[in-house]
């Protein structure tokens, strides 16, 4: 399926010939967790968690999904922290 690719939770872009056998990045459940996000942001229904604001960006509406998933323990990579300034 093209939606599953995008989240790379099939084989990976970097290997056309399937040589070896490369991980997921992401479980099934995150996906749904993220379909679910993008659904909710067509029909106008997903609201921020702080503010409570209405989510237009499609950007949002997967980063709500994957953390929705990290916190209901599914495979879900680390969210990348802010790199400190010296």
């Amino acid at each position: 399926d093209a939606r599953e690719n995008r989240l790379n939770v099939g084989s990976s872009s970097r290997d056309p010939e399937g040589e070896g056998t490369a991980m997921a990045r992401y479980g099934k459940a995150a996906s749904k967790k993220v379909k679910r996000a993008m659904h909710e942001r067509k029909k106008g229904k997903l609201k921020s968690g702080r503010s409570g604001k209405k989510v237009k960006s499609r950007k949002q509406a997967i980063a709500i999904g994957l953390s929705e998933a990290r916190r209901a323990g599914a495979k879900v990579p680390r969210k990348k922290s802010a790199s400190r300034k010296k």
